[in-house]
């Protein structure tokens, strides 16, 4: 943190003797502190140097990355829970619509496939006399693209003998600008619901670009009018904060999440370390980036519901039997995982 304050006060001499004395410290990458430590020094030098120490900026968009990112939201809980609570917000939502047994969910970023396998059973296990339907329109951009949603789609597809669900799976190319009701197939006879798990982070808003992408998929997702949007996010300033915040939520954020993943069980050595690696990536990107180059830009939940609000949308907080099923999953997977609701969100953590 003193570097980061001499970072911030445009002393990069002081900045540098800090992290040159750090770095000279043994440090054996073993415990999340010391990987943690190791993390941050690269963002920090990458900050007072970038054309001796690059920043990761084009290793965002690598198919290794996106493995990193896949392979994070199945080993970590709280990945997970996000996904289950997106999930529930949805069925609930197909539960205030009896009179129809199809549901159209419209994906930005089908980060987590393991998401639409549980949405899947669910139907399965609610379904009647009649079929039900799930409808997922996947979109395909620079992140993913249209080849890894067909294999999302053949690998969903696999499953619907298991669990007699009808399940039709488009992916859709379109720019913001052409979303519509028709353009994605929807129909005045399902439920629609728009699932924004982790997609909005990795957009500019107002700071970036004056044409604001951010706010403008979130009009455009108003306008299709969706019955449910869910919205899961990581809980951490990494926007238009001061530097200094920027560097102290960075430390919390990724120092819990690297602990929560060394305290995981049954989980491969392998994966471990490429969760790990992207995990630094991330890091890096948040703290030693300005403007475009900081491809991930998170916000602290009190400031995406105002930006939804602003969008026309109203928060609906999740029901108090979406609670308790959350609190006993979570639970089931550690007591060091915790849950609580906050201003009508639900949040979920690592020892708090």
């Amino acid at each position: 943190m003193e570097a980061a304050t001499a970072i911030s006060e445009d002393r990069a001499d002081v900045a540098w003797e800090i992290l040159t004395h750090l770095s000279a410290m043994p440090n054996r990458k073993g415990n999340s502190e010391q990987k943690l430590m190791d993390y941050m020094l690269s963002a920090l030098k990458s900050r007072v140097s970038p054309i001796d120490n690059p920043p990761p900026v084009a290793e965002l968009f690598t198919e290794e990355h996106v493995s990193s990112a896949q392979s994070l939201y199945e080993l970590s809980p709280c990945f997970e829970a996000g996904f289950m609570a997106a999930n529930r917000a949805i069925l609930g939502a197909t539960s205030e619509q009896p009179s129809t047994n199809k549901l159209h969910v419209i994906d930005f970023d089908i980060g987590l496939e393991g998401q639409y396998r549980g949405l899947l059973y669910e139907l399965s296990r609610r379904q009647a006399s009649n079929q039900s339907t799930l409808k997922i329109t996947a979109l395909a951009d620079s992140f993913n693209g249209k080849e890894r949603l067909r294999m999302v789609r053949k690998r969903l597809s696999e499953l619907t003998a298991v669990f007699r669900v009808r399940l039709v799976f488009n992916v859709a190319s379109q720019k913001l600008s052409e979303l519509s009701r028709d353009s994605l197939g929807c129909e005045s006879d399902e439920v629609l619901a728009v699932n924004l798990a982790f997609k909005l982070y990795r957009m500019p808003d107002e700071s970036v670009s004056v044409e604001n992408p951010r706010d403008e998929l979130l009009w455009r997702v108003k306008g299709l009018g969706p019955q449910v949007v869910t919205l899961v996010e990581q809980e951490m300033n990494g926007n238009t904060e001061p530097f200094k915040v920027r560097v102290g939520d960075a430390l919390a954020y990724y120092g819990a999440l690297l602990q929560s993943i060394q305290f995981g069980y049954g989980i491969a050595e392998s994966e471990r370390v490429r969760v790990e690696k992207g995990l630094s990536r991330k890091l890096g990107n948040s703290v030693a980036c300005e403007g475009r180059e900081r491809v991930e830009r998170s916000e602290v939940f009190g400031k995406w519901r105002a930006r939804m609000e602003m969008a026309g949308f109203e928060l609906k907080p999740p029901g108090r039997h979406v609670v308790q099923s959350m609190m006993a999953a979570l639970s089931a997977w550690s007591p060091a995982h915790t849950m609580k609701e906050e201003n009508g969100g639900v949040c979920f953590g690592w020892r708090g």
